[in-house]
């Protein structure tokens, strides 16, 4: 039985106190949203007011500063008494686990840690947390996960938690999609980046050793039975990874919105996600090439995030993120800042495909005004896609390094898992093998020249 999200925004938040233009992005817009949608007769192919959408959200969010330290009333709530904290080593060396940890010792509730995540998970990364958590005796384990950190983190807790409780031979390659994960432990999830949405969606990625494959792992027991989603965990983090975070949860919203699985819940959600990110992105970056914190940004920024989790665990993403995958698992690129790679060229091969839906986003994005017919909404979104990418300096993949003789080499492989992944097919224009392998090329051709902005950023 899926529950209703309880979400609390604190009194005094920096949302509230602000006088800056941030858009506050609420839960409780799911009708409207989709109904404004209707009125103005932008709909998708897919959409009927008779289908009924089945849509997992946790059981719990609980949204604002300091939300982290609630986690042992959380387990209280749940049930649950020993959690087996999952991190990355700098988390765990930046003292930003301590008031969690505070907080579990004032409860006198024990804990277990593993701290040893690594960027885009492994077979071998996650089989290690297995063993950490199996290294206690069989009546003293953990109980449930607790994911602290960016993706990975929260991901790997996801992988963990499944593995667990399947037969010692399972595998995380057995559940790939199309195949789903059995019941595995409770996952709880504290995001402490503002762009995967893993804390509110069922899936995990994985990326299998063996065949170096990025692997999409869905079902609902990976979706976290609570989120604490607090963004005075963001304060701290630097331009790149503010910038591809932000448009790695751009890329959720967009993509879930013109995903041929979009439907009322994930719309509304997507459109508040795509009304904040991009005049909040630019706002935060600024602010930190200056020296300056922006709460209100960094505020807006992680509940957009939330939002274009549930939006695309709703509603699935499309090409860009199965092109992502195999230029992360190949060459080592960040999953955020892949996306960002791919987003505008990606998205002009797309816009046949739902031209409605596409200048739709670009009058949420602002880089249209209400106003504006679809076919200026949508020359505006060519045009603003390309410019925050300069703006935010996202690079060519031969800009950052990735060798060109390589690439070339594992254009068809590359193309392969993507289509493989099934993410593709729920693009607005369903692409061969041949066209992916041309998207590839004109993505590493495309020119790299950050706008004159972008230096002033840095």
């Amino acid at each position: 039985m899926v529950r209703p999200v309880a979400v609390v925004v604190p009194e005094g938040s920096a949302i509230e106190k602000s006088a800056a233009p941030v858009v506050p992005v609420t839960l409780p817009q799911v009708g409207n949203a989709f109904a404004t949608g209707l009125a103005s007769g932008h709909t998708h192919k897919s959409h009927s007011p008779q289908r009924r959408v089945r849509t997992p959200v946790s059981q719990s969010l609980l949204f604002g500063a300091r939300a982290c330290v609630s986690l042992p009333a959380v387990l209280q709530q749940l049930g649950l008494k020993r959690p087996f904290i999952v991190t990355d080593s700098f988390i765990a060396r930046s003292g930003m686990l301590q008031p969690i940890l505070k907080a579990l010792g004032d409860a006198s509730l024990a804990h277990q840690m593993f701290s040893e995540c690594v960027p885009d998970p492994t077979t071998s990364s996650v089989a290690a947390g297995l063993a950490a958590w199996r290294s206690a005796p069989e009546r003293e384990r953990c109980d449930c996960m607790v994911g602290v950190g960016g993706g990975s983190s929260i991901d790997t807790a996801k992988a963990i938690a499944v593995l667990a409780l399947a037969p010692p031979t399972a595998r995380m390659r057995d559940f790939k999609v199309p195949q789903a994960p059995p019941a595995g432990l409770p996952i709880i999830a504290i995001p402490t980046t503002a762009g995967t949405g893993s804390e509110v969606t069922r899936v995990t990625i994985v990326t299998d050793d063996e065949s170096n494959e990025k692997m999409v792992c869905m079902g609902f027991p990976l979706m976290p039975r609570a989120a604490l989603v607090d963004y005075t965990l963001t304060l701290a983090m630097p331009f790149r990874l503010t910038a591809d975070s932000a448009l790695d949860a751009l890329c959720h919203a967009m993509e879930a919105f013109v995903s041929r699985r979009a439907n009322p819940f994930s719309d509304a959600h997507a459109l508040s996600a795509m009304r904040a990110i991009p005049g909040n992105v630019r706002a935060v970056c600024a602010d930190l090439s200056r020296g300056r914190t922006n709460e209100a940004g960094r505020e807006a920024l992680m509940l957009a995030a939330t939002h274009a989790g549930i939006a695309f665990s709703n509603a699935s993403v499309t090409l860009i993120h199965g092109m992502s995958r195999p230029i992360g698992a190949h060459f080592h690129v960040p999953h955020g800042l892949s996306n960002a790679m791919l987003l505008p060229i990606v998205t002009a091969f797309s816009v046949g495909g739902a031209r409605a839906r596409y200048a739709e986003c670009a009058r949420a994005m602002g880089f249209a005004r209400a106003a504006d017919g679809d076919a200026v909404a949508i020359e505006r979104l060519l045009e603003g896609l390309p410019s925050l990418c300069g703006e935010l300096r996202v690079p060519t993949p031969g800009a950052y390094g990735v060798d060109a003789a390589k690439y070339a080499d594992l254009l068809g492989t590359m193309a392969q898992q993507a289509i493989a992944s099934g993410s593709p097919a729920n693009n607005p224009l369903v692409p061969t093998e041949e066209q992916i392998i041309d998207l590839y090329l004109q993505v590493y051709a495309q020119p790299n020249a950050p706008s004159p902005a972008a230096e002033a950023l840095c």
